[in-house]
């Protein structure tokens, strides 16, 4: 199935030229099925690391790191520092994450950090999030 919604549409035969060595995918094709693996891979990944950020209602604590100001003049810059965050209830950043939608990421991560009060206009936009779980 993911491999139809990934638009990789292939005969039995040209599939066991592929694993026989024989036959090679078009550039098309393997950009199809590297957009079939990691649409599984990250539906396959999402339920185990949803486990394990709720950690049975515990909750992971975050890290929000601040952004690198590197390119902006000294009298520009904000000052922002290191915050942390215990988020509790992951299911719709995980689930956002998992389809791929960015607008829902987006939304639920505002949703998060709305409790670190007055300053969360400084941790509204992130270039980056990565799962250590």
């Amino acid at each position: 199935a993911a491999a139809h919604d990934a638009g990789l549409t292939v005969t039995g035969r040209t599939l066991k030229a592929w694993l026989a060595g024989t036959r090679s995918p078009t550039k098309q094709n393997l950009a199809r099925i590297d957009a079939a693996y990691r649409t599984l891979r990250r539906r396959n990944v999402a339920r185990y690391l949803l486990a394990r950020l709720n950690r049975g209602g515990r909750g992971t604590r975050v890290e929000i790191h601040p952004l690198n100001q590197s390119g902006v003049r000294p009298s520009h810059q904000r000052v922002v520092e290191l915050r942390t965050l215990n988020i509790r209830h992951w299911e719709v950043l995980v689930a956002a994450w998992s389809t791929g939608d960015d607008r829902a990421l987006d939304e639920a991560w505002i949703e998060q950090i709305v409790d670190l009060g007055s300053q969360w206009g400084q941790y509204e936009y992130v270039t980056n999030i990565g799962f250590a779980a």
